[in-house]
């Protein structure tokens, strides 16, 4: 029975190094995989999958208006990174995807954002999705990392602003619980 996964994680934690490892796998089987990621995400160029350690892949590209349910092609697995973007319809289509087609779909993102605020994507994967795994990250102080900070080009923590600001290391901390409240 295919099912609808939500791997998550803080940044950093290698949520499209695993994607790109699962598609590997899939392909090394002799199955085909499909690959999709926001649109908005543009760090490595538009319709890339790229993992912080070199490996990068083409992807198909989704944004809001984008139905996954009538485009998605006939494959063995569905792969989608930056998760977080996905709207709660298209969420819902991924699920039905996994229900009705029986095509397994992994979904790799962030839980919330630099505020500790969930994205609309991943409540609804929260709610929706078979399968929920957290990929571990570690903060500066040791402890694990589970939430994100943004912080200034002078590495000043930055408390407001909007929800989506694309962006890296230079734009992104990992951190535990206790650091992202000092």
């Amino acid at each position: 029975m295919a099912k609808l996964y939500f791997r998550y994680s803080a940044m950093n934690a290698g949520k499209s190094t695993a994607l790109l490892q699962v598609a590997h796998n899939y392909e090394e089987q002799g199955q085909n995989v499909f690959l999709y990621t926001a649109a908005i995400d543009h760090r490595y160029g538009v319709g890339k999958v790229t993992s912080r350690l070199g490996p990068q892949r083409d992807a198909a590209t989704f944004d809001g208006q984008f139905d996954f349910f009538t485009q998605a092609p006939d494959v063995s697995c569905i792969l989608v990174d930056e998760a977080q973007f996905l709207t709660a319809d298209q969420v819902r289509q991924l699920h039905k995807l996994a229900h009705v087609r029986g095509i397994p779909v992994i979904c790799y993102g962030l839980r919330s954002d630099f505020l500790g605020e969930p994205f609309s994507g991943s409540t609804y994967l929260m709610a929706l999705s078979d399968t929920i795994e957290e990929l571990k990250n570690i903060c500066t102080c040791g402890k694990k990392a589970t939430m994100n900070i943004r912080v200034s080009e002078q590495g000043q923590r930055i408390t407001e602003g909007a929800q989506i600001d694309i962006g890296g290391n230079e734009r992104y901390q990992h951190v535990c619980g206790r650091c992202f409240y000092k």
